[in-house]
C-alpha cells in the first residue's frame, strides 16, 4: 500500500462517521447519505492524489465537499431542504445513566427548537455540539471568520433558547 493510501486511510477512519451523520442529518436517507459520503471520499482522494500539500486543512476540506454535494442534491432534485434532526443523538456516549436520562428528556424539546432555526444557525450549533468541532474549524469548514462563527453560535443558541419556551 503506498504512503497516499496509507494516509488516506488514515483519514477515512477517522472522519467517515462525521462526515456521514453531517449528511445524513441534511437528507434524512440512508441511501443518499451513504452515496455522498463515498463521493465526498472519492473527491478528497482525487485531490489528495493530485496534491497532497495543496490542502491545509483535510476536516474542513471534507466537510465542504460534503456541503457543496448536499447543495448539490437538492438542487438538482428541487427539494427543499430538512433537518431531521430527530435522528441526532447528542448526548455522548461516555454520559452516565442519570446524565443520558436527564439529557434525552431534555432532547425532544431541544429537537423541536432546532427544526425551526435557520440553516446556518442549525449547521453551527451540529457542527459544534453534536460534531464537537472549535470555532476555528467551524470557520473553516463555513468559509467564515472566527468573530463571525462565534456570533453566528450565539445568536443560534439565542433563537434555539426562544424555540424551546415556545414548544
Amino acid at each position: 500500500m503506498s504512503n497516499i493510501n496509507k494516509a488516506f486511510s488514515q483519514i477515512y477512519n477517522q472522519y467517515v462517521e462525521k462526515i456521514y451523520r453531517f449528511i445524513f442529518i441534511k437528507v434524512n436517507s440512508q441511501q443518499v447519505a451513504e452515496d455522498l459520503c463515498s463521493e465526498t471520499f472519492i473527491r478528497c482522494l482525487n485531490t489528495f492524489r493530485k496534491n497532497k500539500n495543496k490542502v491545509e486543512n483535510i476536516q474542513a476540506f471534507l466537510y465542504q465537499i460534503a456541503r457543496n454535494l448536499v447543495v448539490d442534491y437538492y438542487r438538482e432534485k428541487g427539494k427543499v431542504e430538512v433537518v431531521p434532526i430527530e435522528f441526532v443523538s447528542i448526548s455522548s456516549p461516555d454520559t452516565g445513566l442519570e446524565e443520558k436520562a436527564l439529557a434525552d428528556s431534555d432532547l425532544g424539546e431541544i429537537k423541536a427548537g432546532l427544526v425551526n432555526l435557520k440553516e446556518n444557525y442549525q449547521n453551527v450549533i451540529i457542527c459544534h455540539y453534536v460534531d464537537d468541532l472549535s470555532i476555528p474549524e467551524i470557520a473553516l469548514i463555513m468559509n467564515k471568520s472566527e468573530g463571525l462563527v462565534r456570533v453566528t453560535l450565539h445568536r443560534a443558541l439565542k433563537a434555539l433558547k426562544n424555540e424551546i419556551k415556545q414548544v
